[in-house]
């Protein structure tokens, strides 16, 4: 498909994790964009997506940080997030916030319109059918809830893998069931977490894949420290990052 003639000016919404832990997603997100024909900004002002806050029931931290991001991301012609969970705060959520704020209100409901996640925008805006990219090796794919239920990210990521060059897919029988993650929910119910993590970990293993992908990092962050803590060959690695062809010069997650 023949991607739009105008060059539209993106930000990149980096998330707090990716910042943190996994900066070569941001840079991977940076790639694929740029190839997509788009010009990639990079707002310094931009703060956490609010969503610990949100999910605490904490509405005037969760307020605060999304006035901020409201304001960091206005001007652009889209707002891009490497995640499901960070991208579905801010298109779904941000509203509700707002919802007794008719002037923040419509705000939000700008930038809700303007955002994608990353492999949503790259597919079903800018129209990329295929990466020029090569992962000698089998993978597996989870699929992350917020991405998954709130954002409809399901097949966007299997078209673009598919194309990349020495990969072989192996679908998870539990491809959406839940890691366990959940943001706080991990921290609120760590026993039923620890379970639904081990029993993904468990299904991850039975597919005889060498990696298994995502599109969140918290998702992968949780999946590989148990893969690690059951010492378990599987590597993990964010979807972009093969997508990119930039696996190769990073460890797996979880791994020095």
């Amino acid at each position: 498909m023949a991607q739009p003639s105008h060059k539209p000016r993106v930000a990149l919404f980096v998330t707090c994790l990716v910042d943190i832990y996994r900066p070569s997603v941001g840079f991977s997100a940076i790639e694929l964009l740029e190839r997509a024909g788009c010009t990639v900004e990079v707002p310094r002002a931009q703060t956490c997506c609010g969503q610990p806050a949100y999910n605490s029931g904490d509405r005037a931290d969760a307020k605060a940080l999304a006035r901020q991001v409201i304001e960091a991301f206005e001007g652009f012609d889209y707002v891009v997030a490497p995640s499901g969970s960070c991208a579905g705060m801010i298109k779904e959520h941000y509203v509700e916030l707002f919802a007794d704020d008719p002037a923040w209100f419509q705000r939000a409901q700008h930038l809700r319109h303007r955002t994608y996640e990353l492999l949503s925008f790259l597919v079903d805006v800018r129209g990329l059918e295929r990466v020029e990219a090569r992962f000698e090796g089998t993978v597996t794919y989870h699929d992350s809830c917020s991405g998954l239920r709130e954002l409809g990210v399901k097949q966007q990521p299997r078209r673009l893998l598919a194309s990349v060059g020495g990969l072989e897919l192996r679908e998870l029988p539990g491809a959406e069931v839940c890691c366990g993650f959940g943001g706080t929910f991990c921290i609120k119910y760590p026993d039923i977490s620890n379970k639904m993590v081990e029993d993904k970990a468990v299904e991850i293993e039975a597919t005889g894949a060498g990696t298994v992908l995502a599109g969140d990092m918290g998702c992968l962050l949780n999946i590989a420290g148990k893969l690690k803590r059951r010492g378990s060959a599987v590597q993990v690695r964010h979807v972009a990052e093969v997508l990119a062809g930039q696996a190769a010069s990073v460890p797996p997650i979880g791994e020095a």
